[in-house]
């Protein structure tokens, strides 16, 4: 793995996934610090007709707390944001997320596309876009307006991924910046997280 930059000052987070990315959001947010001070966006492929079970197994997992946003929530520092099942999650200029029911994007909803390009127009270069497994390519379009836009970009490592489609889709459309397996991943938060705070 090459070095990370930290120096830049960044805002926020962005993590998409789908295939086998439940058990990979487990693991991270079960290592995240309490006091982990950025916001970190969501958006993971779910049925559509069961609203229950995702958030409350990821929040038993979680060290901080995982909420679905209502329509028009104000965006916190630290809290972390979970796409609400048959919704796509849009974060908006003025520090807030919208919900909207529009088509259906890569035959999902919420799509990450629309999740990571909204936070990539938003934050711009202090964005980090992370993307993990997946079976199929929403993500890829997102991540490359996150480089796009002078943001960080980080895949799971295919070698590492249950399905390795996502991940090489993106990377098939734009730069990434690193390559990381999921104990790497971790690690980097950790140690962004110190930097944050200083």
């Amino acid at each position: 793995m090459k070095e990370v930059d930290l120096n830049r000052k960044y805002k926020a987070i962005v993590i998409g996934g789908s295939a086998g990315s439940f058990q990979v959001l487990c693991k991270i947010l079960n290592k995240l610090p309490e006091d982990f001070s950025l916001p970190i966006f969501i958006c993971c492929h779910r049925l559509k007709h069961i609203r229950n079970g995702l958030i409350e197994a990821l929040s038993l997992k979680s060290i901080k707390e995982v909420k679905e946003p209502d329509h028009n929530e104000p965006i916190k520092r630290g809290k972390i944001y979970l796409a609400p099942a048959n919704y796509h999650m849009n974060i908006e200029l003025g520090n807030y997320i919208s919900l909207s029911t529009e088509e259906m994007v890569n035959n999902s909803r919420p799509a990450i596309d629309i999740t990571f390009e909204t936070c990539a127009y938003v934050y711009k270069e202090k964005l980090i876009g992370i993307l993990l497994t997946g079976a199929n390519k929403d993500g890829a379009l997102g991540m490359k307006k996150v480089k796009d836009y002078g943001g960080m970009t980080i895949i799971q490592d295919p070698e590492e991924s249950v399905i390795d489609t996502m991940p090489k889709a993106a990377m098939s459309v734009t730069k990434i910046d690193h390559v990381m397996k999921v104990e790497e991943i971790i690690k980097f938060l950790i140690e962004l997280n110190k930097v944050t705070q200083l």
